[in-house]
């Protein structure tokens, strides 16, 4: 019976790992001894409450404020483990949870039993809610008294064409994240855009780098800024992957460590 259950365990860990990664430990472990402020804050929504997970850096001027929209796997520890790294670079992170209220019990990502639920549950998310969401944790976000006026977006995969999207919305972004992420565009929509878009992309993730160059043809047609970089030999969700202890030396963790120090790099300039 024992072997069974340790059987049954390991299948089941096997079967949710594209969303519970291997290293989850390793970020809750960091995240414990990180010397940053961390914060839980509840942001008003029409009748929503957007719980939202906000790191505070290290630093004696005021700084610029990052939102990052989770994955399709919701408000995982690997995004709660991605504020703290902004912050550490300087930056105050928000990292809301687009599914606060609708788990279990009025609960969030956390509620969830199953990944399969949190995949279906934020796929099911309406695109308008989304938005409202962001628009109030984007304004939530500049009241902060450490925020020194200068609002930025990324996200990652779901995330990421969330990005995109919401930079349509937003005229007072300075900048957008993409990576891994793609959404139906059209030029009326991305005419909208008011703020440079940086995409981050893995070489081996033809479904998503097919739609790099529509994009690229209708930002250029429009004189709007979309810088893509494709990282060699890295997937889909490199970011995540490449930060696995395991995956050291590999074609994501290179690509992960490239991409992050772009991203920095941008942030740097705004």
């Amino acid at each position: 019976m024992k072997k069974m259950i340790v059987m049954l365990a390991v299948l089941s860990a096997v079967a949710f790992a594209p969303a519970f990664a291997p290293g989850q430990d390793y970020i809750t472990k960091r995240l414990d001894k990180s010397p940053r402020h961390h914060e839980w804050t509840k942001i008003k929504q029409g009748k929503r409450n957007v719980e939202t997970f906000i790191v505070y850096p290290e630093v004696k001027d005021k700084a610029t404020a990052v939102v990052i929209i989770h994955e399709i796997f919701g408000l995982s520890d690997w995004m709660r483990g991605m504020a703290d790294q902004l912050a550490e670079a300087g930056y105050i992170a928000i990292a809301p949870d687009f599914l606060s209220g609708t788990g279990p019990g009025g609960g969030g990502t956390k509620a969830y039993k199953a990944q399969g639920d949190i995949t279906k549950a934020v796929q099911q998310l309406p695109a308008a809610q989304v938005t409202a969401d962001l628009n109030a944790v984007c304004d939530h976000a500049l009241k902060i008294p450490a925020c020194n006026g200068k609002l930025t977006v990324g996200g990652f995969c779901w995330g990421g064409g969330q990005t995109f999207r919401f930079a349509t919305d937003r005229k007072d972004l300075k900048a957008g994240f993409v990576f891994y992420g793609s959404f139906a565009q059209n030029k009326d929509n991305l005419a909208k855009i008011n703020c440079p878009i940086y995409g981050f992309y893995g070489e081996n993730d033809a479904r998503i780098n097919a739609t790099i160059p529509d994009s690229q043809k209708l930002m250029k047609e429009l004189m709007k800024t979309y810088e893509p970089v494709t990282y060699a030999g890295a997937g889909h969700g490199f970011m995540r992957a490449g930060e696995e202890p395991a995956a050291k030396g590999s074609a994501n963790a290179k690509g992960r460590d490239e991409a992050w120090e772009r991203w920095k790099a941008i942030l740097k300039k705004i």
